[in-house]
């Protein structure tokens, strides 16, 4: 059975939208625009306003504006769960303003002597993951639930909430059999949380570690390169205007790996290996 973990780090505060019917619009800058975004929220906000009446989600990439239309790339009504007429003008209108950054993944290296690639490392919101949050299909509601506990999370944090009182894990487990869109599922979480929380945080970082990197050729190295990884990954938390996220694809292999070790079929490596990932996210767990 596939499984990966998902951890979310919180740094800052974005007050939420005041409460009526919340609307969130995302509006896609265009790269080579050098607009204000305070005047992008004037353009957007007269738009919806000469266009109050939508049937459900809609997006914009036509525009009677020639602002718009030099700066901006689409505006789109998002998440809306029932294609019903809305009128914006009695919602609450939540805007993200952002632009997509073009650069494809970088490689986080380990070990400079065996050229080890233990990750990739995207700068969000990412060109790659754009489109992958609406085209997953899931039960009503499942997508929902995981944007709500992610900003939960973050409120819990920013009222300094006692863990021991009330109790919440930021570390999110999927699993499934192979093909079933958990790497996907994560991407794209990663992807429109570095949107919605664009006003928070200046972008998000989304680290993508391989499991089978952290088993080193060399015999009792392992524990080591798992260190030095989460000190890189401890460098992009400290850097407080970002959301970080890590994925730990198909972690089930250290689970494995760790049995065979106990069984006596792996050496004693296998399970220094899984220890030291465990210690590691119980330390990222602790940060707010």
């Amino acid at each position: 059975m596939n499984a990966e973990k998902m951890e979310v780090s919180q740094n800052s505060h974005q007050p939420p939208c005041e409460d009526k019917t919340e609307v969130h619009i995302e509006v896609q800058v265009k790269s080579q625009s050098t607009a204000r975004r305070t005047e992008v929220r004037t353009h957007v906000m007269a738009l919806l306003e000469r266009h109050s009446l939508v049937m459900g989600s809609f997006k914009w990439t036509d525009f009677d504006d020639d602002f718009l239309t030099q700066n901006v790339q689409s505006v789109a009504i998002v998440d809306v769960e029932e294609q019903a007429p809305l009128d914006l003008k009695m919602s609450q209108l939540c805007i993200h303003i952002f632009s997509l950054n073009d650069d494809g993944p970088s490689t986080l290296n380990l070990d400079e002597e065996e050229a080890l690639s233990a990750a990739n490392h995207w700068l969000l919101p990412a060109a790659e993951f754009h489109g992958i949050w609406e085209s997953l299909v899931y039960e009503e509601g499942i997508k929902t639930q995981l944007l709500d506990y992610v900003l939960t999370a973050n409120l819990f944090s920013d009222k300094n909430i006692d863990s021991n009182l009330v109790a919440w894990n930021r570390v999110v487990l999927l699993h499934g059999p192979p093909g079933t869109g958990k790497t996907s599922l994560c991407k794209a979480l990663a992807q429109k949380l570095s949107i919605r929380l664009s006003e928070r945080y200046s972008y998000g970082q989304f680290v993508e570690i391989n499991s089978h990197s952290l088993f080193s050729k060399w015999f009792s190295e392992s524990g080591k390169l798992v260190t030095k990884m989460f000190q890189k990954i401890q460098e992009l938390i400290d850097e407080k205007e970002a959301l970080v996220f890590v994925l730990i694809d198909e972690v089930e292999s250290l689970t494995a790996a760790r049995n065979a070790s106990q069984a006596g079929t792996e050496p004693s490596d296998a399970i220094r290996v899984v220890n030291s990932v465990l210690t590691q996210l119980d330390q990222i767990k602790r940060l707010e």
